[in-house]
């Protein structure tokens, strides 16, 4: 096969002697080419993809060859090279899929936070149980002013008085 776009024509055509003497001619070059690449035991693999890509839908990317802008032999070369880069690529990504990835390996650690001491005095003894019922209990507003059999508005008016104190409080001592 002279690479000429007659027998091109011939092989994309479907002619098997034609695509068994394109074989024969160019297997070298894109071994060469993807050995420049990559030197592992993988490289007959990439070789050979190249020529599965080559003839993969219809021959779609030998279609595109154009003689015009460079010769067959460059083109194979840019197509194998090409090739060898995107396996190499292929191997330094992850090959789990976030959705098969387990739920744990995503979590944060829990963080294991100090108390805040609230110096004896500073708070009125509501604010004190308002701020324990909502932090350390984790209750709502609506939970802690049922409990207190108080009204919700004043359950958040209590909690914004007291967290103004605290912040004046521990702002002055830094």
């Amino acid at each position: 096969m002279t690479g000429e776009p007659s027998d091109l024509e011939a092989l994309i055509r479907g002619h098997k002697p034609s695509w068994d003497s394109f074989v024969k001619r160019y297997a070298g070059i894109i071994l060469a080419a993807v050995r420049r690449v990559m030197a592992d035991s993988d490289v007959d693999d990439i070789v050979q993809d190249v020529f599965v890509r080559l003839c993969k839908d219809d021959y779609r990317l030998l279609r595109q060859y154009d003689p015009t802008r460079a010769g067959l032999t460059t083109w194979l070369t840019i197509v194998a090279r090409s090739a060898a880069r995107d396996a190499v690529r292929r191997r330094r990504l992850p090959t789990q899929t976030i959705d098969a990835t387990p739920e744990a390996a995503f979590a944060i650690p829990p963080h294991e936070f100090e108390p805040l001491k609230i110096p004896a005095g500073l708070l009125s003894a509501r604010q004190e149980l308002i701020l324990t019922m909502l932090y350390q209990r984790d209750m709502d507003v609506a939970e802690v002013a049922g409990f207190l059999d108080i009204d919700p508005q004043t359950v958040r008016s209590t909690h914004h008085k007291a967290m103004l104190k605290l912040r004046a409080h521990f702002s002055d001592q830094s």
